[in-house]
């Protein structure tokens, strides 16, 4: 088994180097689909690239670096949700609804009346127990009654939005502004870090989250129970792990984070600090998440840079339609475009990983 092991290391540690040539080359892939889509459109690609570049890395004004970070922001919690659900052998897609559970228990803090100082720590604490609370029941379908946890977080992500649907239009709606919630107070929100731009604090927050989590996944007995049961049931039992039990704790644990991704939508992102018609300024968080981590490899620390990519995506989008004249709908698809070559290495790499895991199983099982 020992033996095994290490041969599975060392086949791991050239896949590694691997993917680093292969994301660049996905990444080259990515932007000429993207410009022949743009060309397609009668639209000027190198300008609108340039612009792309311009109003998302320019070191030059930190109101644009700001805004690439902010957007990194959410999509680094939902990132985690999704790796810490690989880990332990899941396909967790229920980041979305964690979110929006999350955002829906910081709007209900900001319905109470309370002392000034409550309201931040009461809503992170709220809107991070209810995104855990959506992780969890995914997890006790998993867990007690094997339901395939894609269909369970799917419905859980539209039950989820239909519920801040109905709290935003009939319960926690704005009397002067039927579009969004109510706002958080200001004495609930997260100081901006660069003024004008949407950057605060909620970003130094996603990533000591990150780093906390990369710290419970390799150096505490709970992340060692998650990535045996990702590798293989019976070694976790063997080990004195709980299968059962760690499928549950992975579920919370990545519903947690996300429940935290909407808390700080709501009071890190000026100017609404509300959630707004359709749940606009919430919508697809979870999904682009599940791309941060493919990219990232699905590890902790490698979605940080990953996360920076997609946050250079959705804040380029406003200089690309500004300066470049290209429609949203094309800017949209141009993003999808990119997003999807630069995930798919990270599917392969996973799969590669999964058929590992099986043949693991196997040798186990002989």
């Amino acid at each position: 088994m020992s033996a095994y092991l290490s041969r599975l290391a060392s086949k791991a540690s050239m896949e590694n180097l691997s993917y680093l040539f292969n994301i660049v080359i996905a990444m080259l892939v990515g932007f000429l689909l993207g410009a022949l889509l743009i060309a397609w459109g009668g639209y000027d690609p190198i300008l609108a690239y340039a612009s792309l570049v311009d109003t998302s890395l320019n070191v030059s004004d930190p109101y644009y670096i700001a805004m690439t970070l902010s957007f990194t922001t959410p999509v680094m919690l939902t990132a985690l949700t999704f790796a810490v659900g690989v880990r332990a052998g899941l396909f967790n897609i229920g980041a979305e609804g964690q979110v929006y559970m999350g955002a829906l228990g910081a709007i209900m803090v900001a319905s109470l009346k309370l002392p000034p100082t409550l309201y931040l720590p009461l809503a992170i604490l709220v809107g991070s127990l209810l995104g855990g609370l959506w992780g969890l029941i995914a997890g006790l379908f998993k867990a007690l009654r094997n339901v395939n946890e894609v269909v369970s977080t799917i419905m859980l992500n539209w039950i989820a939005f239909w519920i801040v649907e109905y709290a935003r239009v009939y319960v926690y709606f704005n009397p002067l502004r039927a579009e969004k919630t109510i706002s958080m107070p200001p004495p609930g929100r997260l100081p901006i870090i660069v003024p004008g731009s949407e950057l605060s604090l909620s970003y130094v927050i996603s990533l000591a989250t990150v780093v906390i989590v990369y710290f419970i996944i390799w150096n505490t007995r709970l992340g060692y129970n998650i990535r045996v049961t990702g590798i293989s049931y019976h070694a976790a039992k063997y080990s004195g792990a709980n299968p059962t039990l760690t499928t549950l704790y992975a579920f919370v644990l990545g519903g947690l984070v996300s429940g935290l991704a909407g808390v700080l939508e709501i009071c890190g992102r000026p100017p609404e600090y509300a959630i707004t018609t359709g749940a606009s300024n919430l919508a697809g968080l979870g999904f682009d998440g599940i791309a941060v981590s493919l990219i990232g490899l699905n590890h902790p620390l490698l979605i940080i840079p990953a996360s920076i990519v997609i946050g250079m995506l959705s804040a380029g989008s406003r200089g690309m339609q500004i300066r470049a004249g290209v429609p949203l709908e094309l800017v949209k698809g141009v993003q999808g475009l990119i997003i999807i070559s630069l995930a798919v290495p990270g599917f392969t790499y996973m799969l590669k990983r999964i058929k590992l895991k099986r043949s693991l199983r196997g040798v186990e099982g002989a």
